[in-house]
């Protein structure tokens, strides 16, 4: 299977427009576009009968307490973690691609509803533990949200977007149903994969 992210070249550096932050010299960062790529993909294999979406970060520090804190640098060291920017299962097995700014087209402060979505059914992302703090932002986030690495990181991060063809029409999955949900339920249904990984920075320093 192969799977094409327009404006994405594989190992290059994402464009601003499908980002959620940006980098900002006064403050650091600011909204950005925050627009999904559009995905295409095909040589699906025979038995096909649904697609899991999604993007990830597995670069995300493992403690918080020093993101995007002034005189501080978070250490290339320190554990990581997967975090998730986009969900999208039960997509129709008759689909082969998803249109830019069909999932989201500008960050959407308090976040956009899980459940079914302009392509299949949204999962929920993990700016809403991220964002859980602050009140003008806390809610509930579902779909697309593009990058925003800590802008103190010392390391670029990898955004991997990935296509997943299933033997199943649907995994059963609803409500706040989240990344380990969806690799857990679709674990022994997967008939191909395909990946296209970016990457994506805050810091001056490494732009």
């Amino acid at each position: 299977m192969k799977l094409h992210v327009h404006g994405v070249e594989q190992g290059q550096p994402i464009p601003e427009k499908f980002a959620f932050g940006v980098f900002n010299e006064q403050d650091h960062m600011s909204f950005g576009p925050n627009r999904n790529p559009e995905l295409a993909w095909e040589e699906a294999p025979e038995g096909t009968r649904s697609f899991v979406v999604m993007m990830f970060d597995p670069d995300v520090p493992s403690v918080a307490d020093d993101v995007n804190q002034e005189g501080k640098t978070i250490p290339a060291d320190l554990p990581r973690v997967d975090f998730f920017h986009w969900l999208l299962v039960d997509v129709p097995a008759s689909a082969t691609r998803i249109p830019e700014g069909e999932d989201s087209d500008g960050v959407s402060p308090k976040g956009k509803q899980p459940g079914p979505g302009p392509i299949g059914t949204r999962g929920v992302n993990n700016y809403t533990q991220f964002l859980a703090g602050n009140p003008d932002m806390a809610g509930t986030y579902a779909g697309y949200d593009g990058p925003c690495p800590p802008w103190n990181d010392s390391i670029v991060h990898h955004y991997h977007f990935e296509v997943h063809a299933l033997d199943v029409e649907s995994l059963g999955l609803s409500g706040e149903f989240d990344g380990n949900d969806v690799r857990e339920a679709m674990a022994g249904h997967v008939l191909a994969s395909a990946r296209v990984t970016g990457t994506y920075t805050l810091n001056p320093d490494l732009r």
